[in-house]
């Protein structure tokens, strides 16, 4: 069964007459009535009554009818599904991300990305970023926001953040009368930092910015979250070393004030492997939209 013979169905029965659903069609009436004749063999059916003066629909033809359209609707969308999705408009992208990005940085882009591609979808996972490299490596995912830095072969990384740090502290703490806090001050009081394991090259790199600058930190703990980081601060049992973005929602009696590490920032990066498809390429974009526009702020 032809598309072109349901089409032609369609427009006979909505028109009853030959000439005009012919027009309709810019097809010749010839052309038509072969259409019909085909459609109507095929089925071995009659869907039309006809005589020198009308066309009706034939019992078998009213029924037929709307199970045609439906056909025409569903062949129509699968046509349109195919070019979206060719010119990355539609489809689902697997996005994970670190907490750092919470505040900011995803409510932006998932705002953006709907309003330019609303067909689609995102689905989002909060994963540590060794996982998220596992994970973008079995192609579990399409694209990861992590911390940087990373060191993984064929890794392509394009830098969406870089953010100060700022020392957390309960508000009745020493330092907390400090509008800048330098390295050295750090001296002495249990600190609380970003577990290794999960994110190595950030941990790694904030410790030695520390200690290049002259803190020797007293870590108390190493924890995977900064959300419980802040929680222990309020609860007076320590100080934490974070990024700025993860001190946009503090708890009571918690302040942040920055730290002086010179050039060195905390860094978030847009990960994925292999050649980017249209899917892809259409989040690029947005991304490097975003990326330009708070360069220009």
């Amino acid at each position: 069964m032809e598309l072109k013979h349901l089409r032609a169905f369609v427009a006979l029965a909505e028109e009853l007459h030959f000439g005009r659903a012919a027009q309709r069609l810019c097809i010749v009436q010839p052309a038509l009535s072969m259409q019909i004749k085909a459609l109507e063999q095929e089925l071995d059916v009659r869907l039309f009554e006809r005589d020198r003066h009308k066309v009706v629909l034939s019992a078998t033809g009213t029924l037929f009818l709307p199970e045609a359209r439906a056909t025409l609707h569903q062949a129509l969308r699968a046509e349109q599904t195919a070019r979206l999705s060719a010119r990355g408009e539609i489809g689902t992208l697997r996005i994970a991300f670190v907490s750092s990005v919470l505040p900011r940085l995803l409510p932006a882009l998932i705002r953006t990305m709907h309003a330019r591609y609303p067909l689609i979808t995102l689905e989002l996972k909060d994963m540590p970023t060794p996982d998220q490299i596992a994970a973008l490596q079995n192609n579990q995912l399409d694209f990861g926001l992590i911390r940087l830095p990373v060191s993984v072969s064929s890794l392509e990384i394009r830098v969406v953040l870089e953010e100060p740090f700022v020392v957390a502290l309960p508000d009745d703490h020493v330092l907390a009368a400090r509008p800048l806090i330098r390295p050295p001050d750090l001296r002495g009081f249990p600190a609380f930092v970003l577990a290794r394991r999960y994110a190595p090259g950030f941990h790694d790199d904030t410790l030695v910015a520390l200690k290049r600058e002259g803190a020797d930190l007293n870590i108390a703990q190493e924890l995977g979250e900064f959300s419980t980081m802040l929680a222990l601060v309020s609860a007076g049992l320590g100080i934490g070393v974070i990024p700025a973005a993860a001190a946009m929602a503090l708890p009571p009696k918690v302040v942040a004030r920055p730290l002086e590490l010179r050039d060195h920032k905390a860094g978030i990066g847009l990960a994925w492997f292999g050649a980017s498809n249209a899917i892809k390429r259409a989040l690029l974009e947005v991304i490097e939209l975003g990326t330009e526009t708070q360069k220009q702020a």
